[in-house]
């Protein structure tokens, strides 16, 4: 549909819009690949029940298995403008970049070559996925992961089982933590790192 033309009003509101604004709205409508935002400013949509859309994975830090873990319809909520969606003349917006980063908060508190006490998550071929508390998963790499050497021998692991760790690296740009094993996997000294809700999936495109 040629938009610009269709309905040149909304056309005229989404480019008038500039990232970083934040609008507000109430929530229309859920689907399993985002959520539709009616905004309180602004035309309606001809055909979609908001001119707002929330993709997924803009909901929420924290890892979730369905919009509805985060917004209901009716809900109010204020969200920042991303980008203009020319192809279904809508406004991409994210509720997330509205609230505190917690790897953010993770790598203020936590240095590199501090140790930790987690629970594997889960085992794959190339590492170890251990959760560290609030949220935040690590890998201990078996071989190489995405250029980084290996930092611990092949060890036997049990899902739920609490290990001791040791923060070899904080990737904030591609949002990954690396660990190590520390000598022998002792315990004394581990200490939990504690960082402000909500929760986020570090790796969570990758398990």
């Amino acid at each position: 549909m040629d938009w610009q033309s269709e309905s040149p009003e909304l056309w005229a509101f989404l480019e008038s819009l500039h990232r970083g604004d934040i609008l507000s709205g109430t929530v229309a409508a859920i689907e399993r690949f985002g959520v539709f935002v009616a905004l309180d400013d602004g035309p309606a949509h001809p055909l979609f029940p908001g001119v707002g859309f929330i993709g997924v994975p803009e909901l929420s830090w924290r890892r979730i298995d369905a919009a509805t873990d985060v917004v209901q319809v009716g809900q109010r909520v204020s969200c920042e403008f991303l980008q203009f969606d020319t192809y279904n003349a809508e406004a991409r917006l994210s509720l997330k970049a509205l609230e505190p980063d917690p790897l953010q908060a993770f790598a203020d508190c936590t240095a590199v070559g501090q140790e930790l006490r987690g629970t594997v998550e889960k085992v794959l071929p190339f590492g170890v996925f251990v959760d560290l508390g609030d949220g935040i998963v690590g890998l201990v790499p078996f071989r190489e992961v995405h250029g980084r050497p290996a930092v611990s021998p092949v060890e036997d692991f049990e899902t739920g089982e609490e290990i001791a760790v040791v923060v070899t690296e904080i990737e904030l740009p591609t949002r990954r933590v690396f660990l190590s094993r520390p000598e022998g996997g002792r315990y004394e000294g581990v200490v939990t790192a504690s960082v402000p809700k909500p929760l986020i999936w570090a790796w969570g495109g990758v398990i």
